[in-house]
């Protein structure tokens, strides 16, 4: 979807008249891969690894169901290596991420409960807010961007 309406739209896509969509359940891996502007996905469950890889534009939401004995502030909503080499976009998850978040992020926005090793490497720009722990090697080769941490 997000490469049909890039091609036909542009980069930024339906940003002013975007298209809404909301799921539940267990996302597999890549959800929001490569999501263009004016694309929102909003999840409620969980997701597996990549979630926004190479996000472009839009909005991807991922929060646990009302009501769920899973505590996604101490584990994780969605899993390794998300948003690696996003260059726009926002990324809201109500819990932890796994490791290699925000890898080479360069125009991403995100606010994420935790994470784990190896956080924001390479990033060149971008915001990251973390409201939790970072595991170890957070921002190693960070030369841009912003990183927020609470924790």
């Amino acid at each position: 979807m997000s490469g049909y309406i890039a091609q036909t739209h542009g980069d930024q896509g339906l940003a002013a008249d975007p298209i809404t969509a909301h799921f539940s359940g267990t996302a597999g891996q890549s959800f929001g891969v490569w999501n263009a502007g004016g694309v929102e996905l909003h999840l409620t469950g969980d997701a597996n690894d990549y979630v926004g890889k190479g996000m472009a534009g839009g909005l991807l939401s991922i929060r646990p169901p009302v009501g769920s004995a899973f505590r996604s502030h101490e584990a994780s909503i969605i899993g390794n290596t998300c948003l690696y080499g996003a260059t726009g976009g926002r990324l809201y998850a109500a819990g932890r991420a796994g490791e290699r978040f925000a890898v080479r992020n360069s125009g991403a926005i995100t606010v994420v409960e935790g994470i784990g090793d190896n956080g924001c490497e390479y990033m060149t720009g971008g915001i990251v807010c973390v409201l939790g722990k970072t595991g170890v090697n957070f921002g190693a080769g960070m030369t841009g961007g912003f990183a927020y941490v609470l924790g």
